[in-house]
């Protein structure tokens, strides 16, 4: 089995797992993430406490890639900081943005993120590969927000 195949196997084993794609109660953060471009369309729930995201599930349609993405995320910030998980966020989006070029780094710190790493070469699946992670920020964003105006 060559790469390819390997990544086309794990994008489609994650957009088929349902252990992730669920409804989260209960959570402390929700945010709607929405690609008007192709109708990838995803609800985050996060159950943050004490700085740590307990748990992660979300809902909605969308593509494989957007749906393995989301699913693959989840996974992987479960049990991080709020701000470990930011960081591995921005490691992510800048690997589809091509600026992080350390495949040791990334395939390390990204897991089964890293089969996105070619995504960037097909521009027309980059906003479904990035969706999840871009939703992830906002609400943590969200959440830094609410907690300076408390």
């Amino acid at each position: 089995m060559d790469l390819n195949e390997l990544y086309s196997e794990v994008i489609l084993e994650h957009s088929q797992d349902k252990s992730n794609k669920r409804e989260l109660d209960p959570y402390t953060l929700e945010e709607r993430g929405h690609n008007p471009s192709c109708g990838d369309d995803i609800t985050l729930r996060l159950d943050i406490e004490d700085g740590i995201i307990k748990d992660a599930a979300y809902t909605g349609i969308g593509c494989a890639i957007s749906q393995a993405s989301t699913s693959i995320m989840c996974d992987q910030i479960r049990g991080l900081t709020v701000e470990e998980a930011y960081k591995k966020l921005d490691l992510f989006i800048n690997m589809i943005r091509g600026e992080e070029k350390d495949d040791e780094k990334l395939e390390e710190e990204l897991e089964e993120g890293y089969v996105f790493k070619n995504i960037s070469t097909m521009p027309a699946r980059v906003k479904c590969a990035v969706l999840a992670w871009h939703t992830l920020k906002n609400a943590i964003d969200e959440g830094k927000s609410l907690k300076e105006n408390e």
